[in-house]
This record gives structure tokens, C-alpha cells and sequence, in this order.
């Protein structure tokens, strides 16, 4: 399985650099920036700027420009800048498997942690040569406990059973084929088995909807009760009053990680890293957890143990998570996508 991770050495070396003096000259001197970054739009977006932006870089001069859309067409756009000696983004917020594919593709620039003081703090998992985590959490089954059972598996929540309470999310693909692919036999380097999963949960009428949030209020309103989503989603749903539970998968609990990469060909590279490192900020990390339910990638945040019950995993759930092979999904992602959007949409 391909790792995405830094060597101990130079883990080791960017937390020494990005302690040292030397460091916080990098993070002044880019103080007066405008950084525009690319991310996604609906919640997300609104928690950067309410847990990030507000708080720890407008009142250093920092304007942070919103490029929202999905993860899909930010690459293909900055596959196609590649060659423009300016891109239009300084920094872009994907998932980990994303970054990866990204780094092979060469459209990455490496992260200069002398310029981060707070990467001090990173979990050594979370920092990437070409990218850096943010929050984490992973693929649960989630379903309404006043209209069906819970479900103890993947094969649970895609049993055709459903029908058209069944709901499944666009932008979420590779998750979604990868959690069908567990269903059936299939594994992180093998997506394949998921394809007849998903055929059949369509024909019994599963509902298809664009995002997060459209998924979120069709559970609240009931018209599904089941699927499939982060843990972490969960806990925010649930803040929102929605009926909603989710269990942990008896095939394996994939990981999700979401962090920021920088492109190769960014205008302000020294703005994007004042922006890493106030998204590293204590404060930052805490009420991420808080508001999104997601789990901080930094070892100092503290998180009330109420809150870590929800949104973390027990023991027994810790051995069911199972890390992804972010060298098969850059190799098949082209494919798949192609494969949902002419295929299973159609």
C-alpha cells in the first residue's frame, strides 16, 4: 500500500525548523497578504472563515479569497494552469487521497515547515512533504433510529431493501465506491465489487443527491434514512437536531483526512503558509471539533471528553479503521469518476 507520509528524519526536521526562530520571520513578513484559497463551499467554507479567517488572520491583514467548488473540477483546474507560470489559487483544500494524486501529477509545492511555528504541534501522521491535515475522522453507516435498525455493515446500508430511503452522495464517490467495494469482497486497492453493489441499490431507487448538506436535509425531513457518511457529519447533524446515528461498519472503517496543499505555481506562497499555520492554531482545532465534529490534528487541542465520546472511536472500533491506498485511487480516479457519472448516474 502506498504511504503518504513524511520519513521520521524528515518529520523530525520540519518540527526542529518549525520551532526555530528563524520561523516566525517567514510567518511576519507575509502578514499583509491576500490569500485566495480553494475549498469547498456549504459548511465547510463557513467554518474556515468563522474558526480560521475571523479569528486569526483578518486582524493580521490577512484577506482570504474563497475559490469554492468540488474537489473534482479544483483539480482539473489546476491541471489545466499547470503550465501558467501563475495559478490562480495559493492554497487547496482536499482530501489526503486527493493531495497525493495531486503530488504524483507534479502540481504540488513542497511545505516549507520552517515557515509554520505550530506544526510543533502536528500529529507525525498529519504532515505530508506536499500537504498537511487538518481534521480526520471516517466512513461510518449512518441511519434514522426512528425508521430502521441499525445497521452492522456496509452490506447493511446498501441492501437494496432500502429503496428509495436509501440515500447516496455525489461528490463523495470515491468513498462511496470504496464502502460498496467492502460490502462486497473488494478492499482499498480493489474498488471493482463495488460497481454491482451500487447498480443494485439503484435499481431499488436510491436517492443520488449533490452534496452533504442536501443529504443532511433529506434526512431530516425523512425522505431517506439511510446511508452512509463521516462520523464526524454525525455529531453536526445531530447539533442541528436531526435524527440521526451512526455505527461502525463490521468490514472496516475507512479513514478520511482533509487538509490544505499548495500549488506549485501559487502567487503567494508565503501567504498560504501564514494560513497553514493559523489553521494549526489551538483555538482553530478545538472549535472545528465542536462545530463540524471532526477530530483535530494537533496534539494540544483539548476536547471536552463528552464531545471525543461522539466524535472519536472505542477501542474495538479503533481496529476496524483501515487506511486507503492513495496510490490505487491517483491511478483509477479518472476511471471510476468516469465510471460513476456515465454509468451509475446515467
Amino acid at each position: 500500500m502506498t504511504r503518504f507520509d513524511l520519513s521520521r528524519r524528515q518529520a523530525l526536521a520540519a518540527g526542529t525548523a518549525a520551532l526555530g526562530v528563524a520561523s516566525l520571520g517567514g510567518v511576519a513578513q507575509a502578514q499583509q497578504q491576500r490569500v485566495v484559497l480553494g475549498t469547498w463551499g456549504g459548511d465547510y467554507s463557513r467554518l474556515i472563515q468563522k474558526n480560521i479567517d475571523a479569528p486569526f488572520l483578518k486582524g493580521k491583514g490577512v484577506e482570504v479569497v474563497y475559490d469554492e467548488a468540488g474537489s473534482a473540477p479544483r483539480r482539473a483546474k489546476m491541471q489545466a494552469e499547470a503550465r501558467l507560470p501563475r495559478g490562480t489559487t495559493d492554497i487547496q483544500a482536499l482530501s489526503a487521497a486527493e493531495m497525493y494524486e495531486m503530488q504524483q501529477a507534479g502540481l504540488l509545492a513542497p511545505i516549507d515547515y520552517a515557515q509554520i511555528p505550530l506544526a510543533g504541534n502536528l500529529i507525525p501522521a498529519m504532515k505530508y512533504p506536499h500537504g498537511i491535515g487538518h481534521i480526520y475522522s471516517a466512513k461510518v453507516s449512518v441511519y434514522n433510529p426512528k425508521l430502521v435498525a441499525a445497521p452492522k455493515s456496509f452490506k447493511d446500508s446498501f441492501d437494496p431493501k432500502h429503496g428509495n430511503k436509501m440515500g447516496i452522495i455525489d461528490i463523495q464517490y470515491q468513498f462511496v465506491m470504496l464502502a460498496a467495494a467492502l460490502s462486497n469482497g473488494g478492499s482499498v486497492s480493489n474498488f471493482e465489487p463495488g460497481k454491482e453493489v451500487l447498480m443494485a441499490a439503484k435499481k431499488a431507487g436510491a436517492r443520488i443527491y449533490p452534496t452533504n448538506e442536501a443529504f443532511a436535509a433529506a434526512l431530516k425531513s425523512e425522505e431517506i434514512h439511510s446511508g452512509i457518511m463521516w462520523k464526524a457529519r454525525v455529531v453536526q447533524w445531530q447539533n442541528a437536531g436531526i435524527s440521526v446515528e451512526s455505527a461502525a461498519p463490521s468490514e472496516g472503517v475507512p479513514y478520511y483526512i482533509s487538509g490544505f496543499c499548495i500549488p506549485k505555481n501559487a502567487p503567494n506562497k508565503a501567504g498560504a503558509h501564514v494560513f497553514l499555520n493559523a489553521m494549526l492554531e489551538k483555538g482553530a482545532q478545538e472549535n472545528f471539533a465542536i462545530d463540524m465534529g471532526y477530530n483535530g490534528t494537533v496534539t494540544n487541542a483539548v476536547v471536552a471528553p463528552d464531545l471525543n465520546k461522539r466524535i472519536g472511536f472505542t477501542p474495538e472500533e479503533q481496529k476496524l479503521l483501515v487506511d486507503l491506498d492513495y496510490g490505487y485511487i491517483a491511478k483509477n480516479d479518472a476511471a471510476m469518476k468516469e465510471w460513476w457519472d456515465k454509468v451509475f448516474k446515467a
